[in-house]
């Protein structure tokens, strides 16, 4: 079976322009089939406030409302996608930029609260399917697939998604068709034992550890949702997950750094 690599990209790499530069040459250099899933940095949120749309955040979660949700889909969508898709056809990846409501490739449900005193997040989607199927004809074609945060319920409205959990869907739904390697990649180093020191990466995290960690208040809470999203792709599937620095890419596909997520 081939292999896949899907790589997540976020954190103050998307906003940083020589950073992303660096990390999108390594990125076209993978030689396997590659698929690319970009988060959103600050740029939305600095938007927003030009335009004097109030921001609202919730644990690290942007609350959606129909205003928001305009500017994300410009952000995202639009200005940071087709950038992302020029440097890439710079650096001789022939990509193609897509949102979730491109050819139904990511279906989603408006989130709902299942408590009566539910935060509410707005335009946020949950994802319910991935048109694996629609993904493998662009490989084939070799093109990458770079995706946006941006899905679609099918009724004609689009929802705000949160890219760790699209790199994680599309992951799962590909490895019917690959060997599928899913790699998170921002400005840390990996899962850090202690958040004030750069160097207590933990090498391997299987699930009895996460759970010691999580009990002992261990884990920042903000890499919590990612390693959620890395032990459901690991799961259901996906061969190899990693987290860890987009400056090491090339050694993080081969789990020569960052952390390694197993089953345990």
């Amino acid at each position: 079976m081939d292999q896949l690599v899907i790589v997540k990209i976020g954190g103050n790499i998307v906003d940083d322009d020589v950073s992303l530069q660096l990390f999108l040459k390594s990125f076209a250099e993978i030689k396997q089939a590659k698929i690319l899933v970009h988060g959103g940095g600050k740029l939305a949120t600095r938007l927003a406030e030009t335009m004097g749309i109030q921001q609202q955040m919730v644990e690290g979660r942007r609350i959606t409302d129909a205003e928001t949700l305009k500017v994300v889909t410009m952000v995202y969508a639009g200005y940071i996608n087709k950038s992302i898709v020029a440097q890439l056809q710079h650096y001789g990846a022939n990509s193609i930029g897509l949102t979730g409501a491109d050819a139904n490739a990511v279906l989603a449900h408006k989130r709902k609260g299942k408590m009566p005193d539910a935060i509410d997040y707005g335009f946020v989607g949950d994802i319910d399917q991935v048109n694996a199927a629609f993904f493998n004809k662009l490989i084939q074609q070799s093109l990458v697939p770079v995706v946006s945060p941006i899905t679609h319920d099918g009724k004609g409205q689009l929802l705000n998604t949160n890219a760790d959990t699209i790199a994680q869907s599309i992951a799962t739904a590909m490895s019917s068709f690959y060997e599928t390697i899913l790699v998170y990649s921002f400005e840390k180093q990996g899962v850090l034992l202690d958040i004030n020191n750069a160097d207590s990466v933990i090498p391997i995290i299987d699930s009895n550890y996460y759970q010691t960690l999580k009990a002992n208040q261990q884990i920042f809470a903000g890499m919590i949702p990612k390693l959620d999203n890395a032990f459901v792709a690991i799961e259901q599937g996906v061969a190899k997950v990693i987290i860890g620095n987009a400056a090491e890419l090339d050694q993080l596909i081969i789990g020569q750094a960052g952390t390694t997520i197993q089953n345990g």
